[in-house]
């Protein structure tokens, strides 16, 4: 049974996320994501004005008068939503811990999805692959990939994004679009960047990475006892020391940048969503920048 607190989580979420893509997001996600080719539907005759290409010769041979193919844009898309499940998930120092961001971001994308008529599936992993939800369309199937988010308990605490595009190559035979949701803070992009490359030449693949303004700072306090929710490593810092602060802030900054940087150098694009921003801004920005990029 579900907590009254989770379903009222589920319910707000569900809510909010059809709304927005309703409204904000209508029309945008359709134009920048298709199908990912044509497939025959019919021949008819020949009318001036037609391509000369189209012209199928072995039905024209045959009636004696010209005839071509007549072509249809594949339209469905299937959309992969990778959800990191780790430990570092359940941090959070704004109104929303990342876990929460990441359900409400899995959300959006899944509505813009349904609501074209694409299918929807998940992976959630944490250093493995925990749970495969298979694609399918319909707006129940996105309330149960929601619900899933916010109540799967994960059996494992770690992060191995290796592990779940090697999944993504495996389990999905046709191309996808697909959403890698992570904070990226245990991953190692340099050596995953074979995996994620080889994935992302049949799938175009998407990084999402999740943050929080209270990791890249330490409180204005004395001593601070920090915990690596994932590895259980705990150290302490002298948080009223400011060259401590500002040492382990640059730290944290170009761990972020890192991630940043590996991703751009595999050609991957990624949006960059922190629990004290606007999930559905940031999905909105990086919409209107495919469609420029594409035109």
């Amino acid at each position: 049974m579900l907590s009254p607190e989770i379903i009222k989580k589920i319910k707000k979420v569900h809510i909010k996320s059809g709304r927005l893509v309703n409204t904000l997001m209508a029309g945008q996600y359709k134009s920048v994501f298709r199908g990912s080719g044509i497939e025959f539907e019919e021949v008819r005759e020949y009318s001036p004005g037609d391509e000369v290409k189209s012209i199928d010769w072995k039905v024209t041979a045959r009636m004696g008068r010209p005839f071509i193919k007549l072509y249809r844009e594949e339209r469905e898309l299937i959309v992969m939503l990778l959800v990191d499940m780790s430990a570092s998930g359940r941090f959070g120092t704004t109104a929303a811990i990342k876990r929460d961001i990441a359900a409400e971001i899995a959300s959006i994308l899944a509505f813009n999805a349904i609501r074209n008529n694409d299918k929807v599936g998940a992976i959630l992993f944490t250093d493995r692959v925990e749970k495969y939800i298979p694609p399918q369309k319909g707006t129940s199937h996105v309330w149960r990939v929601i619900k899933e988010i916010f109540t799967f308990e994960p059996a494992y605490t770690g992060t191995d994004i290796d592990q779940a595009v090697s999944f993504l190559g495996r389990v999905c035979r046709k191309k996808s679009v697909s959403f890698l949701i992570s904070d990226f803070l245990h991953s190692d992009i340099d050596k995953e960047a074979a995996s994620l490359k080889s994935v992302s030449r049949k799938h175009e693949l998407i990084g999402i990475l999740v943050s929080d303004p209270g990791e890249f700072r330490l409180p204005k306090a004395g001593l601070v006892l920090v915990e690596d929710l994932e590895s259980r490593q705990r150290l302490i810092f002298d948080a009223s020391h400011k060259a401590t602060r500002r040492a382990y802030e640059k730290q944290k900054q170009q761990g972020y940048h890192r991630t940043l940087e590996a991703l751009k150098a595999l050609d991957i694009d990624c949006i960059e969503i922190a629990t004290n921003g606007s999930s559905a801004d940031a999905l909105t920005r990086y919409f209107r920048y495919r469609e420029r990029r594409k035109r």
